[in-house]
C-alpha cells in the first residue's frame, strides 16, 4: 500500500496564479506601465485605483497644464489600459473593471468640455452582442468597456439577439467589425449564419467570435470569422482592422497582434 507519509502536498496542490496575485500587488505590477510624465501619471492613477470621487479635481488640474485630448489619451485611457492588463493577469476582476471604467468616463466628460465641438471623435464604430438564445453577457460587457476605453464607439445590442437583427443593424451602421459572444455550444451556431448573412448582403465586415463556447478553430471555420480569446485582445485587433487589415490578414497575424506586435 502506498504511503503519503513525508509527502509535501504544498508542491502539488499549488495555484501559481494565486501565488502571483498574492506576490504582486496592483501598485507593483503597474509601476513600470504608468506614464512617465507626472501630470499624466497622476491622472492614470485615478483610473487605475478607481478613485471616482477624486478624479474630477485631478483632471481639472491636469487641464490647466495639458491639452484635453492628451489628458484623455495619455492619462485616462492609459490608466484604463493598465487596468485591462491587470484584468488579463487575474489581478483585477469585473468589479474593478466597472469602477475603473466609471472613473475614466467621469474624467473624459470633464476633458471633453474643453475640446472643440465638445466631444472626442471616436476612432470607429463597432457592434457587439451576445448570441441568439444566449443570456450570458458579462464577457461582452467587459469587452465593450475596454473597446470604448480604446477610443471606439460601441453599439451594444445586448443579449439573445436574433441573427436577422444583427445583420440588419450591420447593414444600417456599416461598423468596423461586429463581435458576438457565446457561452453555450447551442448558441454559437448563430455566428456562421451571421457571417453568411453579411456575405449575402455584400458585406465583407469581419465578424469576431468570442466567449467560452468558442475557440479559434471554430471562429476561423467560416468566411469573415476572426477570433478574440479575451476581452483585452479586442482593442488591439480593432486597431489592426482600422489600420487596413481584412479578416484574412487578422487571421494570419493573430498571434503577433495579441502579443502587441
Amino acid at each position: 500500500m502506498l504511503s503519503s507519509k513525508g509527502v509535501d502536498f504544498s508542491k502539488i496542490l499549488r495555484r501559481y496564479d494565486v501565488d502571483q496575485q498574492v506576490a504582486a500587488t496592483p501598485q507593483e505590477m503597474a509601476k513600470e506601465m504608468l506614464p512617465h510624465d507626472p501630470v499624466f501619471k497622476k491622472v492614470a492613477e485615478e483610473v487605475l485605483y478607481m478613485r471616482f470621487k477624486t478624479v474630477g479635481p485631478v483632471v481639472n488640474d491636469a487641464l490647466k497644464e495639458k491639452k484635453p485630448l492628451d489628458v484623455i489619451n495619455e492619462g485616462l485611457v492609459a490608466g484604463m489600459e493598465i487596468v485591462a492588463k491587470l484584468y488579463a493577469e487575474h489581478v483585477y476582476y469585473l468589479p474593478e473593471i466597472m469602477m475603473a471604467a466609471k472613473t475614466m468616463e467621469i474624467g473624459i466628460a470633464l476633458a471633453e468640455k474643453k475640446l472643440e465641438g465638445g466631444k472626442m471623435k471616436a476612432k470607429a464604430t463597432v457592434i457587439m452582442h451576445a448570441a441568439e438564445g444566449d443570456p450570458h453577457d458579462i464577457g461582452k460587457n467587459i469587452a465593450a468597456i475596454m473597446t470604448k476605453a480604446a477610443g471606439y464607439d460601441v453599439i451594444d445590442m445586448g443579449r439573445d439577439v436574433p441573427v436577422e437583427d444583427v445583420v440588419a443593424k450591420t447593414m444600417e451602421v456599416k461598423p468596423l467589425f461586429v463581435s458576438g459572444t457565446a457561452l453555450m455550444t447551442t448558441t454559437m451556431s448563430a455566428f456562421p449564419r451571421i457571417a453568411a448573412g453579411f456575405m449575402a448582403k455584400g458585406l465583407s465586415i469581419p465578424f469576431m467570435g468570442c466567449g467560452g463556447a468558442v475557440n479559434r478553430e471554430y471562429a476561423n471555420s467560416y468566411d469573415l470569422g476572426i477570433y478574440s480569446d479575451k476581452a483585452a485582445q479586442t482593442p488591439p485587433i480593432a486597431d489592426k482592422i482600422l489600420a487596413g487589415y481584412d479578416w484574412k490578414k487578422v487571421r494570419e497575424e493573430w498571434d503577433n497582434i495579441i502579443r502587441g506586435e
